[in-house]
């Protein structure tokens, strides 16, 4: 038998030429390693050569723990909690005057939209007080208008007074130079005593007109100071009646409740015909747009950002699931804002992890009516903190 011998260089040396070697050397030259031989020459060579690994079974083997991690393991890439509730901002319908329900337009879980009429009260007292208040305003603008109109009369009272205290002034001057011209005669000669006499004694009336005259003009002044503060009086009422007659109106608008958003009637209490005080809760009105509050471990903020993506499992529809996003963190765990927060600084301290508000606004409900959930329903929620790499979420 021939046997055909291929002599193997350790710089040459690989997987496939080994296995060549093996076949074509016979039985005998087979059980001997190449390798082995290689180690008593070169060690370092053999040791590579022995550590050598193909490089795409590596890396689907890597592909394969990667994607095992991210299906197994979730906290590598979600934070989720079951401590989570749908809210909505619902608003207490109360009315703001007493009255009478005269009419409802509203029943049991019905729905409304937004500026839509929904109790009617009793208007007949409010608008009998808009009609006294109306009368007192045209009272107070008749008085106003009265008190102008004597204000000026004695604006022409006293200008004729003026006018009268300017004519006694000239008089009186005229007198003055009179009694002057005859007592300079009557010195010379020329004239008499008589004379001058009557020029004193008419300097004296006109002294005394004047004095009558300008005392005369003083009273109707006095008297238009007072007719002048009677007509401000008089704009102070009418200011005054238009505002009982405003607040007379307001009141009387709000025998009407309207819609302030759509939405719909929960907890209804009152009836037609019941008498309702202010500030008495008739309903609630709960708004379309509504949105869940989870309450996550403060340990499970540090990756969480507004905006990432959330998705929601209500537990009264299990075979859905509905999308939303993070709006906005609480600043301050819920604790700190209850009736009685806890006082760390006293007594024994034992560390508790808080939990902090975070709300979530949802994007779609997935089929579901959203007349079907409603503020108090209970809701299990993950949100995503890293994505998928592209080709992780292709082999996945």
């Amino acid at each position: 038998m021939t046997v055909t011998t291929l002599t193997l260089t350790p710089d040459t040396a690989a997987p496939s030429d080994l296995a060549i070697m093996r076949d074509v050397a016979g039985p005998d030259r087979a059980r001997e390693d190449p390798i082995a031989d290689l180690e008593k020459r070169e060690p370092s060579k053999a040791r590579r050569l022995r550590l050598r690994v193909p490089v795409w079974p590596a890396a689907i083997g890597a592909a394969l723990i990667a994607a095992a991690a991210y299906i197994y393991v979730p906290s590598l890439y979600v934070v989720e909690t079951d401590d989570a509730t749908i809210q909505a901002d619902t608003v207490a319908v109360t009315p703001k005057v007493a009255a009478y329900v005269s009419a409802l337009y509203i029943t049991d879980n019905s729905s409304f939209a937004a500026g839509q009429l929904l109790v009617q009260l009793d208007p007949r007292d409010y608008q009998a007080a808009v009609n006294i208040a109306a009368a007192n305003l045209q009272s107070a603008r008749g008085a106003e208008t009265v008190a102008e109109s004597q204000l000026a009369e004695q604006s022409k009272v006293i200008a004729a007074d003026e006018a009268n205290l300017g004519g006694d002034r000239g008089t009186l001057i005229f007198a003055g130079q009179q009694l002057a011209r005859f007592t300079d005669l009557a010195r010379h000669g020329a004239g008499t005593m008589e004379q001058a006499q009557q020029a004193q004694s008419d300097i004296t009336q006109r002294e005394a007109a004047l004095q009558r005259d300008t005392a005369t003009l003083a009273a109707a002044q006095g008297q238009s100071e007072v007719l002048r503060s009677q007509v401000e009086e008089a704009k102070a009422n009418v200011v005054r009646a238009q505002a009982a007659l405003d607040q007379a109106k307001l009141n009387l608008s709000y025998t009407k409740i309207y819609a302030p958003s759509a939405g719909t009637v929960a907890s209804r209490i009152v009836q037609e015909g019941d008498f309702v005080q202010p500030g008495q809760t008739l309903f609630f009105a709960v708004p379309n747009q509504i949105y869940v509050i989870a309450n996550f471990k403060e340990t499970q903020l540090t990756h969480m950002r507004a905006g990432q993506p959330v998705t929601i499992d209500v537990d009264a529809f299990p075979n859905h699931t509905l999308h939303g996003h993070i709006d906005s963190f609480q600043r301050g765990t819920g604790s700190n804002f209850a009736l009685l927060p806890p006082e760390n600084a006293t007594g024994n301290f034992v560390k508790i992890v808080q939990r902090v508000p975070v709300k979530i606004l949802v994007d779609d409900f997935d089929g579901i009516p959203d007349r079907m959930i409603g503020p108090g329903m209970s809701v299990e929620t993950t949100v995503t903190i890293h994505a998928a790499p592209r080709w992780l979420a292709w082999l996945l």
